[in-house]
């Protein structure tokens, strides 16, 4: 037995914002995916994803998922003040029976 297979999963509080900056790449989509159904639950209709400025291939990853998702009305570019194109501000659609 390894020592990681004792340990409880660890919860998480929801806010409305996360930071994608300790993620990589390839776990953005279920990751984004989990959160905003956990968002969508707790009533938020608008949260912010941190994705960070670097190169943009966290940006690309979050928007090309939010464009596609059924959980998501819009999204733009978070305003300076909370990110600007370091942050993606996502309007969340009303949960449904059929999406929880």
């Amino acid at each position: 037995m390894t020592d990681h297979e004792d340990l409880e999963p660890v919860q998480i509080p929801i806010e409305n914002w996360i930071d994608l900056h300790t993620f990589s790449p390839k776990e953005i989509p279920s990751l984004l995916e989990d959160y905003l159904l956990e968002c969508q639950k707790k009533g938020f209709r608008e949260v912010r994803i941190i994705h960070g400025k670097g190169r943009g291939v966290q940006m690309r990853i979050v928007q090309s998922f939010l464009a596609k998702s059924p959980r998501v009305e819009s999204f733009e570019p978070a305003p300076p003040e909370a990110g600007g194109w370091g942050a993606t501000l996502a309007y969340l659609r009303p949960l449904t029976a059929s999406q929880s």
